[in-house]
């Protein structure tokens, strides 16, 4: 039976980064899992890499055709945001491993939906000067960049990614990326690794 790794953190915490490194390593032999937005695309993105962008109404017909899974709202100040996870036959644990981007919200619904035992969370860990630094160069590095944004989730993260969320969602498995996001991931890769034993 096959297993899903949510990797989750703050924004600006590399998980981004580690999540492509971990799909490279061809001896872990990932899957990758594509979430779904509505947000705009940013220049370095391409759709059905990091996300399928979808319109608001592409939204609505798949939720109405009951293949979400998942669903977060953000009200940024550009409007309502939403990411989410689709029932899309990406998905066969009989046959694969998998790793996915989400937020604990995303990670507890995922583990209900497929189950505990198929579903472990990797939580990336960066001290917020850090992370706020990285932050403000990736703005900076936009067409049209979105400050005001930037500090929205700055600080809604500081909630979302709580001890006390984290705790509840029983999140353990954490690895801290301050420093070298390749370590970080291989330090993931070892853990995996040793899951399966």
């Amino acid at each position: 039976m096959g297993s899903i790794y949510c990797i989750m953190g703050k924004s600006s915490s590399g998980k981004d980064t580690i999540f492509k490194l971990l799909l490279d390593k061809g001896d872990l032999n990932l899957k990758r899992i594509v979430s779904y937005t509505t947000r705009p695309i940013r220049s370095n993105e391409k759709p059905g890499d990091e996300y399928n962008f979808v319109s608001i109404e592409e939204k609505d017909k798949l939720v109405e055709a009951g293949k979400v899974i998942e669903i977060r709202k953000y009200d940024t100040v550009h409007g309502p945001w939403f990411y989410f996870t689709v029932d899309d036959g990406q998905i066969d644990l009989s046959k694969n491993d998998y790793l996915i981007i989400g937020t604990v919200e995303s990670f507890v619904k995922i583990r209900d939906y497929y189950g505990k035992d198929a579903v472990l969370p990797i939580y990336i860990e960066v001290d917020d000067g850090v992370r706020l630094s990285r932050a403000l160069e990736r703005e900076r590095s936009q067409e049209h960049p979105k400050y005001e944004e930037m500090c929205r989730r700055f600080l809604a993260d500081q909630q979302d990614f709580s001890q006390e969320n984290l705790d509840a969602a029983q999140v353990s498995n954490v690895f801290k990326n301050d420093d070298d996001s390749r370590i970080t991931c291989d330090r993931i890769a070892a853990f995996i690794k040793d899951r399966r034993g």
